[in-house]
């Protein structure tokens, strides 16, 4: 296929990239859209999941393993990021974070005890591949080994994600995931996992994030490898988007009992008014920031996220690159967390990128976000917001998870994490009561209870997070766990939350 065919087809995509009707963010006082929580009494009395719905959480490698020079480990770019003076908050690191290298027993103990049956976890690249390439290190090996055994002796299926964000520093040095190499670098790396645990690991997705990963390290440079260049940021989406396939095909080359699915970040897109323009633009969000990864895993192409034709040559798009993007996933699996209003910019002047933070908040600069996919996303405060910031609005749950099954034929789906941050420490009597993260679980999932009742295939849940850990450049600031971690002295204390999720866990039930 060449490149004007490809850009044709690409159009042909962007109407699958549209929202199903729904009212403007513009709609009337009073409207569902505007009353986050209005119907949460009757849902959640009404809601029930599913015989077999597998309840979990999700955790990542550098934001709670610690040991971040043992057992022949190598450096990662976030150990480079979080020792260099001024990156995090508070100055301090995931040297140690919550310690689950050496105690994650006792954490996946407590997991049981909370009836959980699904655990999402990363493995950490430079633990298996100092360096990115070669041999397997196999101390590295033998510890998510004992890792994952330990997890079925619990009944708790083992999820991995291959990457989330810890890029091997050696590769970075070699010019990052704008460099299409990493593409068949990191195929040999999910090969060399697939190889030696793929015997009692049967849930695998590639990375997690995508989109931040290019958009945030290269793009905005809020995040290791803090670069600022869009080009980069192009560059870096389609050695991504490879680099997704290459490894779905190692996996299933060195596991037959490999199922490959996916771990991106959406947010429902709802454009500002009900103008044409301001829907069009709500739909380029969804197709760059929702759906870019997936439709180039389920098509082979890239959706239509673009004003215009799609930059291919600025991301190195190459005749045969559809074949090697192609590589149709067993499920989908998606974060939801809050949602997005989106504004056309495509009539003005560019003058410039907006701003990225941590909170996925841009600024309002002239011409929109980038050159190139030209609209303004804003996080509203309509709703009340978390302590991290994060608008609550549980109706997203129940668009984004119907829109997903409309545009992709009814997969099945998993929820791969979804959580509110919230500050609350244990009390005098050595209990977390946390009830602001209760009902923002309890909304969230009555709203994902009625898009199951009304036909989405999702079979499993994933609380973000099991424990309070390192959250990235916000340091130990923010807390997002069903259990309190004490980072001084590693004590885990479960929350309120916590032993609620425990009761719905066991029951299939939110009135519990």
């Amino acid at each position: 296929m060449n490149r004007r065919e490809f850009a044709t087809r690409s159009v042909a995509a962007a109407a699958g990239a549209a929202l199903f009707p729904r009212p403007a963010y513009s709609a009337g006082p009073g409207s569902a859209m505007q009353v986050p929580g209005a119907q949460s009494e009757s849902l959640t009395s009404a809601a029930r999941f599913p015989d077999g719905f597998l309840w979990g959480t999700a955790t990542a490698s550098y934001q709670n393993e610690g040991a971040w020079k043992e057992d022949g480990k190598g450096e990662s770019i976030w150990d480079r990021f979080v020792h260099t003076p001024g990156k995090v908050r508070g100055a301090v690191t995931g040297d140690v974070a919550c310690d689950q290298y050496h105690l994650y027993a006792q954490d996946i103990a407590m997991a049981k005890r909370l009836n959980q049956r699904s655990q999402r976890f990363s493995i950490s690249w430079p633990r298996i591949q100092p360096t990115g390439v070669g041999a397997p290190n196999m101390k590295g090996l033998d510890h998510y080994s004992r890792f994952v055994d330990t997890l079925l002796a619990s009944g708790i299926r083992p999820w991995c994600t291959m990457y989330h964000w810890d890029l091997p520093q050696a590769l970075e040095d070699r010019g990052g995931w704008p460099n299409r190499d990493l593409a068949n670098y990191f195929a040999d790396y999910a090969g060399i996992l697939a190889k030696h645990l793929g015997d009692r690991i049967t849930v695998w997705a590639p990375f997690n994030m995508p989109w931040a990963i290019a958009f945030m390290g290269y793009a905005a440079g809020a995040a290791p490898p803090c670069r600022t260049s869009f080009g980069d940021f192009l560059k870096a989406a389609h050695t991504l988007g490879l680099a997704q396939g290459q490894a779905h095909r190692a996996v299933k080359a060195a596991s037959s009992k490999a199922t490959v699915g996916s771990a991106y970040e959406m947010a429902p897109a709802y454009p500002r008014t009900d103008s044409d323009d301001d829907r069009a633009a709500a739909a380029r969000y969804h197709a760059m920031n929702n759906v870019f990864f997936l439709e180039a895993a389920m098509k082979g192409r890239y959706p239509r996220a673009f004003v215009g034709e799609p930059p291919l040559e600025q991301m190195g798009f190459r005749p045969g690159d559809e074949k090697l993007l192609y590589a149709p996933l067993d499920w989908i699996g998606f974060h939801y967390y809050t949602r997005r209003v989106v504004s056309d910019a495509s009539k003005e002047q560019f003058l410039g990128g907006g701003i990225f933070s941590g909170t996925e908040i841009e600024s309002n600069s002239p011409g929109g976000r980038d050159p190139y996919t030209r609209f303004r996303a804003a996080m509203p405060t309509e709703g009340p917001l978390t302590d991290a910031g994060l608008e609550v609005w549980p109706r997203g749950i129940y668009d984004l998870v119907m829109q997903i099954s409309k545009e992709y034929n009814h997969p099945i789906i998993e929820i791969t994490e979804s959580g509110c941050g919230y500050l609350d420490s244990p009390d005098e009597h050595d209990r977390v009561p946390d009830a602001r993260r209760i009902q923002w679980y309890r909304d969230v999932l009555a709203e994902l209870s009625r898009a199951i009742a009304d036909g989405a295939r999702v079979r499993a849940y994933h609380a973000w997070t099991l424990l309070d850990n390192f959250q990235w450049a916000e340091g130990y600031t923010e807390r997002y766990g069903l259990i309190y971690t004490d980072f001084r002295s590693q004590k885990r204390t479960v929350k309120d939350s916590g032993l609620w999720y425990g009761r719905v866990a066991a029951s299939n039930r939110l009135n519990v």
